[in-house]
């Protein structure tokens, strides 16, 4: 059926109309507090699959909040159901241009597509924007030791100075702190952007020509808006097209006093000026690694205005251990863009950033080995080739992990399934020639892992070729541990993970050293040391968050019997990778047991709570 775009939302107060229609939304009318309340109820009644919830009610604001739009994948397809088939089709084009040659009926509604992929421009500011201030906007804090309130689904709109206009504008998901630590109360906001973003071309280029680098933040307006903002698309190509084609209209734009554009249909917009030479610390904040990102220099935004429409709903998620609701738009992403990454580098199937480990550290990857077919030794050579391009491509580029296997070894293998996938790689791989190390290298401005901020190593694991070896499921009787390791526990076939003593410098190495290629630990090809064995063989999720998060490859993998040849370091006996809490990591981010507590009482039968968390 063809999409009646009159249906298009117009403003996030028409989503959250239509998923309270639709019985996907909860109103909570009980006065409650930004500060660290509102944040726990969302992430009981996501972590449950539950539905969108408004909260009425904000303790000292007057404004609604509205969270968890997002929190199912089901919910995020139901809000672009009228979209999603022609933005496959758009991508579709983009793979096989001649696709519309092919099947013209197919394609023939695109036109309109393409028309809503153009900004409308608006002559002047709306009349219906009302001015307020940054104190007055909601207020929220979501985990105990978060250094101020934080917009939590921002849409960060800048312009590239050598390219003035939306046709090279950058919007994106970046992290703003709106007071706190040393900022000027309704002056100055924190605004944090990671490495490899949008805006940091923007903001080299500004500071390059001298100029002053204007910021639009917008809150809020059609769901597009926020799912355009997370999209990685190409370096250049403007994230508001495809907000219009998703959105199923085109987005406004409307000139704003500090000389950038403000978007018209966003419930608010703060306008501000990034303050030359100056940084402040910003943070801490529970991110969504699970760990708190601590307090770092970064640049300090001066607030030139804000603004806010009638009838202005802010809209705000909790980020922190995955899942969470980041955990839907990731999977929508990959929906949609999983087809375009094989057309990119040849010999490239699949792709998945695994979010239970924080998404960056870990990716699993399936490709091909076509080199050499006649040679009967088949080893990973085309695999290393792909796994290089890889780490070529934009946020890819933060991958920390990378697990890379040949799909003509078993051509059923799905990227998804994460227990098969590392059974796959466990039973081929050769730690003697298999793993490749970067070194001194970016990693994720959030990862604590490494040596510093944005600095760690890269480790790339391709396997390729029979299976070499049985994995096992049951722990060996003759099973000899060093002193002080204890509790070994077995996470998946093939994975153990070992209860050991505080992290020291060297007692990895030191348990590596006290153990020879011929003990029985060796028929475990993969072995964790780890603060708490129990709790990392409990779940899948456990081990993956543990073992990826706490851990920097050329500091934490060791090996059993290790050997250097020709500066290729590898060894015959098991794989060891040192996953215990380091001095210098993040802490992990906690539930406030008092906040918790007056929750629960909020929920008891009669209470405003009850039923819905």
């Amino acid at each position: 059926m063809e999409f009646d775009y009159s249906m298009a939302y117009k403003s996030l107060r028409d989503c959250v109309t239509d998923l309270e229609r639709t019985l996907q939304l909860v109103r909570i009318d009980a006065v409650l507090d930004p500060h660290l309340e509102i944040p726990a109820v969302h992430r009981r009644v996501c972590s449950a699959g539950g539905p969108a919830l408004l909260f009425t009610r904000v303790k000292g604001c007057a404004f609604p909040v509205a969270s968890n739009l997002f929190g199912t994948l089901d919910r995020a397809r139901f809000l672009f159901r009228d979209t999603l088939d022609n933005i496959r089709r758009l991508i579709a084009l983009k793979i096989d241009p001649t696709e519309a040659v092919k099947h013209p009926l197919r394609h023939a509604g695109l036109l309109r597509v393409l028309w809503h992929m153009r900004p409308k421009l608006l002559r002047s500011l709306p009349n219906d924007f009302t001015a307020t201030t940054i104190s007055q906007l909601p207020q929220l804090t979501c985990w105990p030791r978060d250094g101020g309130p934080f917009v939590t689904l921002p849409q960060v709109y800048t312009e590239d100075a050598d390219k003035p206009g939306w046709q090279h504008s950058n919007l994106g998901m970046y992290r703003i702190q709106l007071a706190g630590n040393d900022y000027v109360t309704d002056r100055e906001i924190g605004l944090h952007y990671q490495i490899h973003r949008g805006i940091g071309v923007h903001h080299a280029k500004a500071i390059h020509k001298g100029q002053p680098f204007s910021v639009t933040i917008a809150v809020g307006g059609p769901p597009a808006l926020a799912v355009a903002a997370v999209m990685p698309l190409p370096e250049g190509m403007p994230e508001l097209t495809f907000a219009g084609a998703l959105g199923g209209r085109r987005v406004s734009l409307a000139p704003g006093p500090h000389g950038l554009s403000l978007l018209g249909d966003a419930d608010f917009n703060i306008c501000g000026t990034v303050i030359p030479d100056t940084l402040k610390p910003e943070g801490p904040f529970g991110d969504h690694l699970g760990y708190y990102s601590l307090a770092h220099p970064f640049p300090v935004l001066r607030v030139d205005a804000v603004y806010h429409r009638p009838g202005a709903i802010w809209p705000f998620t909790v980020v922190g251990r995955p899942p969470q609701e980041d955990t839907s738009f990731g999977q929508l992403i990959h929906e949609l863009t999983g087809p375009v990454l094989p057309t990119l580098i040849p010999g490239l199937h699949a792709v998945h950033a695994v979010d239970a480990a924080g998404v960056h550290p870990l990716l699993l990857v399936i490709g091909s080995e076509r080199y050499f077919p006649f040679a009967g030794d088949r080893k990973p050579m085309e695999l290393l080739t792909t796994a290089n391009a890889l780490l070529g491509q934009g946020q890819l580029s933060l991958a920390k992990y990378l697990f890379i296997v040949a799909k003509e070894d078993t051509i059923t293998l799905d990227i998804h399934d994460v227990p098969a996938f590392f059974r796959h790689v466990l039973e081929r791989v050769n730690w003697s020639r298999d793993l490749h190390f970067q070194t001194c290298t970016t990693i994720d401005t959030l990862d604590y892992s490494g040596t510093s901020l944005n600095e760690g190593s890269k480790l790339v694991i391709a396997a390729a070729g029979p299976a070499r070896r049985e994995l096992p499921i049951e722990l060996p009787g003759d099973l000899r541990l060093p002193t002080g390791y204890s509790d070994p526990k077995i996470c998946m076939p093939g994975v153990l993970a070992i209860h050991s003593p505080t992290h020291t410098p060297g007692n990895a190495e030191r348990f590596c050293n006290e153990l020879t290629p011929a003990d029985a630990i060796n028929h475990f090809p993969l072995v964790l040391l780890v603060d708490d064995a129990g709790f990392c063989a409990r779940h899948l999720n456990n081990w993956l968050w543990v073992t990826f998060t706490r851990s920097n490859p050329a500091a934490d993998v060791h090996g059993i019997g290790a050997t250097v040849t020709d500066k290729h370091w590898g060894w015959s006996g098991s794989l060891v990778i040192d996953a215990r809490v380091k001095p210098h990591h993040a802490p992990p981010v906690e539930d406030d047991p008092e906040v918790e507590r007056r929750i629960d009482a909020l929920a008891v039968r009669g209470g405003p709570l009850h039923g819905i968390v």
